[in-house]
């Protein structure tokens, strides 16, 4: 990877770690358990900034102008939404440590959706080195003293999402380098800013249709919370800026090195996640988890 790679490497790790242990924090120590309406927050954000970005022009304006492609960000923008929430609903139920754990499975899936989707096959080597990673998580989540059946689930399902999400955004996104006369015709292909421009309103959609059926207490205890306390406001909105950048740093990885390295890199950011994760929440752990 060139430096410009790696700078977008490191902010991304720096702002999923940032992320992932705020949103326990809130659960754990504010007891703020609503999933789903804080996954909407958080694409509010990015809806808000990635919109002000255009229009203070710091990035230039792109345009969707075919139905096909529109619908091509749409199922992104839904699969994307699925990825978070199924994750961020894993995190009410299993600690952050036995999350990654499992997110370690990701590369696995975004290889199978890259073969089954667009006919992209990696070397031998490449499929051999994910059968270890595989094996690893079994023995991991075989014996996890915080094993929850409902945690496992979300947590599988926004693991299979996110693969798919890679896989999706990677070929819509604009890879380092293309030339225009590279890319389909009538399609203009997205960067990261304008991608997550036309992502954000059918992700608020989706999710808020979703808070309404799975949390629909979720807006009177935000503002019981934050009657009580108004620090939890500062706190959220915090929250959701570090989110914005979580997805925008994760658009520009893929778009740099593409999918299946970018979950590959993934796991390398779960490891730290889960050791600090064990640090602060102190859940208890295995040696066989450790091992796996």
């Amino acid at each position: 990877m060139n430096s410009a790679s790696v700078i977008v490497v490191v902010c991304w790790y720096s702002a999923h770690i940032g992320v992932l242990l705020l949103n326990k924090y809130l659960w754990s120590v504010w007891g703020f358990k609503f999933p789903v309406f804080m996954t909407l927050c958080h694409m509010i954000m990015c809806s808000i900034l990635s919109a002000a970005a255009r229009e203070f022009r710091i990035v230039p304006k792109q345009y969707i102008r075919t139905k096909r492609h529109y619908s091509k960000v749409a199922i992104l923008a839904m699969t994307f939404a699925l990825s978070v929430l199924g994750g961020n609903v894993s995190l009410r139920y299993i600690p952050v440590s036995f999350n990654q754990a499992l997110g370690a499975t990701t590369p696995f899936f975004t290889a199978i959706f890259a073969y089954v989707l667009l006919q992209k096959k990696e070397s031998s080597e490449t499929y051999m080195s994910l059968v270890p990673v595989v094996g690893g998580i079994a023995i991991a989540t075989w014996g996890e003293p915080s094993f929850h059946f409902l945690g496992f689930i979300a947590c599988l399902v926004g693991v299979c999402c996110r693969a798919l999400k890679s896989v999706l955004q990677g070929w819509l996104l604009s890879p380092v380098g293309e030339k225009a006369e590279d890319r389909p015709v009538g399609e203009t292909k997205l960067d990261s800013m304008s991608l997550l421009y036309y992502m954000s309103p059918v992700a608020i959609v989706t999710l808020g249709i979703c808070t309404c059926i799975m949390e629909p207490n979720a807006l009177s205890a935000f503002y019981e919370a934050a009657a009580l306390n108004p620090s939890f406001i500062a706190i959220l909105l915090a929250n959701c800026f570090i989110a914005y950048l979580v997805n925008l740093t994760n658009f520009l990885v893929t778009a740099h090195v593409g999918a299946l390295t970018l979950q590959v890199l993934g796991n390398a950011k779960g490891v730290v996640c889960t050791i600090v994760s064990i640090m602060l929440f102190r859940n208890p752990i295995t040696f066989r988890s450790v091992l796996g």
